[in-house]
């Protein structure tokens, strides 16, 4: 049984920064995170795979890095520059069990989701 728990989120102005770690027990698997602004279907924002390759929306490129930290088991999102639509639940992700792993339907395990307000 996979667990994830996000922490990290907070209210923060245009062109602030935040780092949003997730811990997991039990993960060996795709990690990824989504968020979900109200309203809006979850939406992927960037996934890294156990041989760390990465891959992220076009909407947050050049902004946002994921990475893993498998000695403390924890996955992070480093992100810069944040602007209003970047306000979200940001929820961490694991086990890709089919498709392309780009859809929240694709994924077996979530964490509660941690909650990020960009305001200008």
């Amino acid at each position: 049984q996979v667990q994830l728990v996000e922490s990290g989120g907070d209210s923060v102005q245009v062109g602030g920064s935040l780092r949003l770690p997730c811990a997991y027990t039990n993960s060996r698997y795709y990690m990824a995170w989504f968020r979900q602004a109200p309203g809006k279907e979850r939406e992927k924002v960037a996934g890294i795979s156990s041989h760390g390759g990465t891959n992220y929306a076009d909407s947050v490129k050049g902004r946002f890095t994921i990475s893993i930290d498998n000695a403390k088991n924890t996955l992070y999102l480093q992100m810069n520059n944040l602007k209003p639509e970047d306000t979200a639940m940001y929820y961490c992700a694991a086990h890709c069990s089919g498709g392309f792993c780009s859809s929240y339907r694709d994924f077996t395990y979530w964490g509660q989701g941690t909650q990020v307000t960009v305001s200008s």
